[in-house]
């Protein structure tokens, strides 16, 4: 989906933020919007770790038992 941007796109999304936050808030917004992605990455990793921990360890068990 934002492949599809390209640099024209993505020029006229920066002036449209310039012009709604203003340049003295848009670190602000940015800054934020880092966060947001940071904890969104965080937490999937957590939620897939949740689901592959207990698989990993049953099939440790199973290759315990074939040993």
């Amino acid at each position: 989906m934002l492949a599809n941007i390209g640099v024209p796109g993505l020029i006229l999304i920066v002036v449209i933020a310039l012009i709604i936050f203003g340049p003295s808030k848009l670190p602000q917004v940015g800054r934020a919007m880092g966060q947001t992605i940071k904890e969104f990455k965080q937490s999937t990793k957590e939620l897939t770790n949740d689901v592959t921990e207990p698989i990993d360890e049953i099939k440790k068990e199973a290759s315990n038992l074939t040993k």
